[in-house]
């Protein structure tokens, strides 16, 4: 689950437009598309968590944004989480801004996304890997819940083995000597990258979002570090590194 929007700024006006299109109707697409290449020849960034969102639909015999909503966000007590804000929350959506002549200015309509989505169209797209809104808070406690290898305030969300599942190298040695792994939907640091410093212990799991919110967790440490931003087209931006870095410096122990 990446979550690219945090709930912070005053309205703007919008331009609405309706999109019907459903999970199931691009999972229908993509099945009639062939492989790039064989499993386990390389590694290529996909939709296979869309693929899970719709397969989770059909098992469960939900709507992705209803199963999200009765299994995970409620029992991590979550308030702003959401595929589609509510009217009520609509307030405090983060305009995505990007660096125009030195000035800040609001970040354009694209044709791979639309930062209004949160708010507009048809509201009917439950992306399996994206899409969701949210706060801070609400993801910090998505994280302590893995930390806590699955429970969450005395609520179990996850078996203590699936947790280590998802943790588990998935991807072999197809990424080479980079001092990190890919498990189930979110990157970890081995003990090459332990060593390489500044990322955190083995097993940091981490991962962003489309508008460059960043997120990592250290199991060894019981640090979480959560930085929302809503930017695109910033290369020059030092800002995630730098404050990864800054939280573990602020271990005094």
């Amino acid at each position: 689950m990446e979550i690219g929007s945090t709930l912070l700024w005053k309205r703007q006006s919008r331009i609405h437009t309706v999109i019907y299109q459903s999970i199931e109707d691009n999972i229908k697409k993509l099945a009639r598309l062939p492989l790039h290449h064989e499993p386990g020849v390389k590694f290529t960034y996909s939709e296979e968590l869309d693929v899970l969102g719709y397969m989770i639909e059909k098992l469960s015999g939900l709507p992705l944004d209803r199963f999200f909503k009765e299994r995970i966000f409620d029992p991590l007590g979550t308030e702003d989480s959401y595929f589609y804000l509510p009217d009520s929350k609509i307030e405090g959506l983060v305009a995505v801004q990007t660096r125009e002549d030195g000035k800040w200015i609001t970040f354009p309509s694209s044709p791979y996304y639309d930062p209004d989505n949160p708010i507009k169209g048809a509201k009917r797209f439950f992306s399996g890997g994206g899409g969701l809104s949210s706060s801070a808070e609400d993801y910090s406690n998505f994280f302590q819940m893995y930390l806590n290898q699955g429970t969450f305030n005395g609520k179990r969300l996850l078996s203590r083995t699936t947790v280590q599942l998802i943790m588990a190298n998935q991807v072999g040695d197809l990424l080479g000597e980079s001092g990190a792994y890919y498990g189930l939907a979110f990157g970890v640091l081995d003990k090459s990258g332990e060593g390489m410093g500044r990322r955190g212990s083995a097993g940091t799991f981490d991962w962003g979002g489309y508008f460059n919110t960043q997120y990592f967790a250290d199991p060894k440490e019981q640090v979480i570090g959560i930085l929302m931003k809503q930017t695109q087209d910033t290369p020059a931006d030092e800002t995630g590194w730098k404050f990864r870095q800054l939280v573990f410096q602020a271990i005094d122990d």
